[in-house]
């Protein structure tokens, strides 16, 4: 009897349209995430690149980028992620993002919108 495929093991018809690694042909996936924080609530926006080949060099398939940078005042940088799959890059991006503070305007934009 013939078994059913995990659906891991089916290859999007996506992926075919690229013709060489270094295409990076890529789907893209977005998250919204709130991070609360004492003086007024941050939204990151997460896309998360599913490459249909690993770029050269790189050995995850997955790479999950915020859209704004976080410690700001000590030494800003962009939260990432890469992994093997989806959750692995976002969680990773995600965990950046809740450990380290956000020390931009947004949050005191937020702060007088809800105070007003």
């Amino acid at each position: 009897m013939l078994q059913p495929c995990a659906a891991e093991g089916f290859v999007s018809d996506w992926k075919f349209a690229q013709k060489n690694v270094s295409e990076e042909l890529a789907q893209l996936h977005y998250f919204s995430f709130k991070k609360c924080q004492k003086d007024g609530d941050v939204f990151f926006h997460i896309t998360v690149k599913e490459f249909a080949a690993p770029p050269p060099g790189i050995f995850a398939r997955f790479f999950a980028q915020a859209d704004k940078p976080v410690n700001q005042s000590t030494g800003p940088f962009l939260p990432t992620g890469w992994g093997s799959s989806l959750i692995d890059a976002l969680s990773d991006c995600v965990r950046i993002i809740r450990e380290f503070p956000y020390e931009g305007d947004e949050n005191k934009a937020t702060k007088s919108v809800t105070s007003s």
